[in-house]
């Protein structure tokens, strides 16, 4: 206690003797907690902890405390004042400018260093000296050499000559929306105040942007204000067109698909409204992305379609859930699908609120789902208490949806009986289709047809520990994934199934990812966010090769 108060009154106990000296300015020590320091900007130090526990930047001084910063009043370039200097060169790192990042062959997280137990709030928190790297994981051995991939300038003209061939890179990242961040603040109580600051977080993110250099960004819980003011101009002045749907009601982030204009022209632009006034059971504002992109310089290569969605998170719906993925893989088919009966190749990418195993994540990847006795809350596999446990009903949404269970739309039921009437068919042959539809209403099995692949296995090979793509004080798991359609060469056909005829063309081979961490990994750099991760997910990269 002595000790304590002797910090707050601006000493510090001598570590020989009983003496006490200065330790502050004369000017500074009586600052307290709503004492305002005389600088360019207000800046409020943190004192209402022990000076040992206070945030600090990298390459801090124990004695230096940390600034409590505010978002209106950090620009893109400040840099943190230095403080009490006795050598300025000693704060080197304090430069924190997104244009100031190395970049190398590794992705690293940040080190979290503490200086106490006493610093330890939560039982999750590590300590560590270590930096946490994050490995390109080559998945075609010929073309480990010929990759330009983080940094990686060496293109072997080889294979950049190949007109038939055409590579690319895609991410997939959950930002973080700063709404959100403050609404739920309970998840974030192992961070430090600080770096929960948009002005703050926004340099780290747009960092890690330019340093993976992707050629199609996936984002998702992008803030309309932020990405209006701050992300897209900085993303447009680094070669990307941007394209964005903001959720319904009255959220205020959404999902944004982003792309190199060097690589890529916009062929259409599909926004997905999950919300359907009519429909009770669509009561949520989530939304999704569809885009037909065309490479550039390769008139015969296919198209490319690329989906973004964020998912609803409520453990217990997964009724909505299941709902919301028909609809967009509904959108992706109708996208796909070209004048001369071929699917084009397909990306999907987002934050799915399932994790991996679940029956939502074995839908996606195998294409079928038999959901009959299927209780509502282990469809995304997050539910682990007996709440929630109502089984789905058959089928999960009504007619009105328009869409089949083949994740299609539907030819409206009008039509149909237009071109019945024209033939002049009697009422005997009449009634008999109905049945038939209404047995296969009835049905509890869910179909797409686009045979789909994860970029990641989600467990480590050597040791099956799962892999994480989010965490944070309550919760370590995977719920982003970067599905893409593999190839194929054969024509998938199932006569007598309207909607399931479909040839795919060419196909993408996977090159290579950004190897993904552990729970336990994340806990020693003090979990997500944190001094140099700025989201609590990390992004997801992946490099594909486009074959005809």
């Amino acid at each position: 206690m002595e000790a304590w108060r002797c910090v707050r009154r601006g000493y510090s106990c001598c570590a020989v003797g009983r003496g006490r000296y200065p330790m502050l300015p004369y000017h500074l020590q009586s600052l307290g907690r709503d004492r305002i320091t005389p600088w360019d900007f207000s800046q409020r130090f943190c004192w209402n902890r022990h000076i040992s526990s206070c945030m600090r930047w990298p390459g801090n001084y124990s004695w230096a405390p940390y600034p409590y910063l505010s978002s209106q009043h950090c620009q893109l370039n400040w840099r943190p004042p230095c403080l009490f200097l006795p050598n300025r060169s000693q704060f080197q790192h304090w430069n924190w400018r997104p244009d100031n990042f190395a970049h190398t062959s590794l992705f690293h997280l940040s080190s979290y260093i503490m200086d106490s137990e006493g610093d330890k709030t939560s039982s999750k928190r590590q300590k560590t000296q270590g930096v946490i790297k994050r490995h390109w994981e080559y998945l075609c051995h010929h073309n480990k050499e010929n990759m330009k991939i983080l940094g990686d300038k060496h293109v072997d003209q080889k294979y950049k000559d190949e007109k038939e061939k055409f590579e690319f890179s895609v991410m997939s990242y959950n930002i973080l929306s700063q709404d959100l961040l403050e609404d739920n603040s309970y998840l974030y109580r192992h961070c430090r105040k600080p770096v929960l600051i948009w002005g703050f977080r926004f340099p780290n993110i747009l960092r890690e942007i330019k340093h993976m250099d992707a050629d199609i960004l996936c984002l998702q819980e992008v803030q309309e204000d932020h990405y209006r003011k701050e992300i897209k101009p900085n993303l447009e002045s680094l070669g990307y067109h941007c394209e964005y749907k903001m959720r319904t009601g009255r959220k205020p982030d959404g999902c944004a698909i982003c792309f190199k204009c060097s690589k890529f022209t916009l062929l259409s632009a599909n926004p997905v409204e999950f919300y359907r006034r009519d429909i009770p059971l669509l009561d949520r504002d989530n939304v999704g992305l569809v885009l037909l992109l065309q490479p550039k310089f390769h008139c015969t290569v296919s198209p490319i379609c690329v989906a973004n969605t964020h998912l609803l998170y409520n453990p217990r719906r997964g009724d909505i859930k299941l709902t919301q993925l028909a609809m967009l893989l509904a959108e992706i088919s109708s996208v796909a699908h070209q004048k001369d009966g071929t699917v084009c190749p397909i990306i999907i990418c987002g934050d799915f609120n399932s994790v991996p195993g679940s029956p939502l994540y074995s839908f996606i990847k195998e294409g079928k789902l038999n959901y009959e006795g299927l209780a509502i809350g282990k469809v995304s596999g997050q539910e682990q208490s007996p709440r929630g446990q109502r089984i789905l009903s058959i089928p999960i949404w009504p007619p009105s949806l328009g869409i089949s269970q083949n994740c299609v739309y539907e030819i409206p039921q009008v039509t149909r009986v237009e071109k019945a009437e024209e033939i002049d068919v009697t009422q005997e042959h009449l009634e008999k289709p109905e049945v038939l539809v209404a047995a296969k209403k009835l049905s509890s099995n869910l179909h797409h047809h686009f045979s789909l692949s994860s970029v990641y296995s989600h467990y480590l090979p050597n040791t099956g520990i799962p892999e994480v793509t989010t965490c944070h004080s309550k919760n370590a798991v995977t719920v982003d994934y970067i599905f893409y359609s593999t190839e194929k060469e054969a024509i998938n056909t199932q006569q007598g199934k309207k909607g399931t005829e479909v040839a795919l063309v060419g196909g993408l081979k996977l090159l290579g990812r950004l190897s993904l961490l552990t729970e336990e990994d994340l806990w020693t750099v003090n979990g997500l966010p944190n001094e140099n991760n700025s989201s609590d997910h990390l992004p997801l990269l992946a490099k594909f090769r486009l074959e005809l």
